[in-house]
């Protein structure tokens, strides 16, 4: 279950799911990368995780551009000395109707979620192969990826591939001793969530088993569990974080 002498990236991290896994990760030993858009909250909580007494390194990335990606893998090599896992976890959303969404509206989901996945799993893997590094890569999927939802056709499009990027990015990679995995979340209490008004928050709750919205540390827990040579039966499997919503969802 330890991660010492790991050094992992993980983008999205300056709030939420990604803010959680840092400190997930750092509490297990892993030395980190906190890349983000936010550059500002991505030094925040690199300070939180060096606290708990490993490097952390904050990296202010678009991860819809492949040439930042790249950089963002070619940084963490830099200031850690290897790679040895990757959480592919910044995403974005917005709620929008097929008929309204127009080609930028769904390309801006597509370009975040699911094409940063790709660069992500492509940079990464090639500079573990480079580096003779057997690691890991985790995937931020979601239940959107598995069911439909109105508003939400670009990211379900777009969840839907990292599930079967997962897939493909593990059958590619076994070769080399890498492995890839997935985390499908249901609905999280992110800061975004604050924004929802309270009838559609409990409306999203109820359609898991405890009526409550998940803790974004409840998700991060699995994700750092996935990192670990524990978990080393689950690849090219997307491990559902749902509080029972796929299993039970009538």
């Amino acid at each position: 279950m330890d991660l010492k002498d790991q050094a992992i990236i993980v983008t999205g991290g300056a709030s939420g799911i990604g803010h959680e896994a840092v400190l997930a990760l750092a509490k297990k030993g892993a030395d980190l990368i906190v890349a983000d858009f936010n550059i500002e909250g991505a030094e925040a909580v690199a300070r939180e995780a060096e606290a708990l007494g490993v490097k952390a390194f904050a990296y202010k990335v678009d991860v819809s551009k492949a040439e930042e990606v790249e950089a963002l893998v070619d940084f963490a090599v830099e200031k850690l000395g290897t790679l040895t896992g990757m959480f592919n976890n910044a995403g974005i959303s917005k709620v929008q109707s097929l008929l309204e969404m127009d080609p930028a509206s769904y390309l801006k989901v597509i370009e975040v979620d699911q094409h940063s996945v790709y660069y992500g799993l492509h940079y990464g893997a090639k500079k573990m192969v480079e580096l003779g590094v057997k690691g890991v890569f985790v995937n931020t999927a979601s239940i959107y990826g598995s069911v439909a939802a109105k508003g939400s056709f670009n990211y379900n499009a777009a969840k839907a591939a990292v599930i079967a990027m997962t897939r493909s990015g593990a059958l590619e990679l076994a070769e080399h001793g890498i492995r890839v995995v997935g985390v499908a979340p249901g609905f999280i209490d992110t800061p975004m969530m604050k924004n929802v008004p309270d009838e559609a928050r409990a409306s999203l709750a109820a359609q898991h088993v405890t009526n409550q919205l998940i803790q974004p540390e409840k998700v991060a827990s699995v994700v750092a569990f996935l990192f670990t040579d524990a978990a080393s039966a689950v690849n090219g499997s997307t491990v559902a974080a749902d509080d029972g919503f796929l299993a039970f969802k009538v």
